[in-house]
């Protein structure tokens, strides 16, 4: 596993005042939902921090989650990031990556998230977890994440929120290895260790 070095944390003891600062950057951001959970290398909770602050000046260590969706026949549920991400906007990625809110489990904020993303109802499954950090060099915000993996199952529609995902699509497994190694940079930089972790505790 990746050692990541611990970093300083900020604490706050309420969330509602947090969630007004994100407000005031972002009038349209969720109070709730742009607030990110603080943990040490061990998921231990160790504070709140609005989400832009958790990603600026070299990132803050807090939780996040990716979340695979593979159907019946095997394939894997792919999207690409819609050209107005903040960070990592256009790459290709699994079926949706966020945050829990504070108090929410891994396995609810991955079915909430794969609603609002691509209008799919799923019922997650946690499988494991990594260390991962990456700087956009667009934005320049940095990524210092606790990842936990989720794998769930859907067959049927899926509906992408243009917001998040300019599109999506169903791939063999066998053909990813062959693009991951074709064109790495096609692919966002979590993806290749998460489905490493995904391989790793469901399909070992």
């Amino acid at each position: 596993m990746t050692t990541i070095p611990s970093r300083p944390t900020l604490r706050a003891t309420d969330p509602e005042s947090i969630g007004r600062s994100v407000s005031d950057q972002d009038p349209a951001a969720d109070a709730v939902g742009e607030v990110v959970v603080l943990v040490d290398r061990d998921d231990r909770e160790v504070g709140l921090m609005p989400k832009i602050a958790a990603h600026e000046n070299g990132g803050v260590l807090h939780r996040a989650f990716s979340l695979f969706v593979f159907d019946s026949f095997g394939r894997m549920l792919l999207q690409r990031r819609a050209a107005s991400k903040y960070h990592f906007p256009g790459l290709w990625t699994n079926a949706c990556c966020s945050h829990q809110r504070p108090g929410e489990a891994s396995e609810r904020a991955g079915a909430r998230r794969a609603m609002e993303e691509l209008g799919i109802a799923v019922k997650p499954e946690a499988v494991g977890r990594f260390l991962y950090e990456s700087t956009c060099p667009r934005s320049g915000l940095t990524e210092r994440e606790l990842d936990h993996v989720l794998y769930a199952e859907h067959d049927g529609e899926v509906d992408p929120n243009p917001d998040e995902a300019d599109a999506v699509r169903w791939v063999e497994t066998d053909k990813l290895f062959v693009e991951l190694a074709g064109e790495p940079g096609a692919f966002t930089p979590w993806f290749r260790k998460a489905l490493g972790t995904l391989i790793a505790t469901r399909f070992a």
